[in-house]
């Protein structure tokens, strides 16, 4: 049987042998089993990890990287068509995650100059907090 290992692609990736395993659990990627039951890749998914890391450092979760791979015919490798059709309908979730995080940065401009740095009080750590009023911790969790 040929393929590649699961060293050999964790080496051509950068990614973790356990990462590789987890993702196989979750569906993300597939290989096949020999009969001393070691793991098997198609070289494509040298290109499928990749994808993956690249919809990661964007922000993505294997969540959403799981819903877009499902979008695919067969659980195929995404080509370049693919990865264009999939990045465009990131594009509203990546534009609000680069709204919060300017928000964060004009917000955390105005807390240094404030200088309140109160966890109970304060906007920026404590957003629309409406449990401030019973206390700090767990509140709903504590007896």
């Amino acid at each position: 049987m040929s393929g590649l290992t699961i060293g050999q692609v964790a080496e051509r990736t950068g990614v973790a042998t356990s990462a590789l395993r987890y993702w196989e659990e979750l569906g993300l990627v597939s290989s096949v089993r020999t009969t001393g039951n070691q793991r098997r890749y198609e070289r494509a998914t040298i290109r499928r990890v990749s994808f993956i890391r690249a919809a990661q450092r964007v922000g993505l979760s294997l969540e959403e990287i799981a819903a877009s791979l499902s979008t695919l015919p067969d659980g195929r490798t995404p080509t370049a068509s693919d990865w264009a059709r999939l990045s465009r309908s990131w594009r509203p979730r990546l534009d609000e995650q680069i709204r919060r995080i300017e928000k964060l940065r004009d917000q955390l401009d105005s807390c240094i100059g404030c200088g309140c740095l109160s966890l109970r009080t304060c906007a920026l750590n404590n957003p629309s907090d409406v449990l401030a009023e019973h206390g700090p911790g767990p509140v709903l969790l504590e007896p």
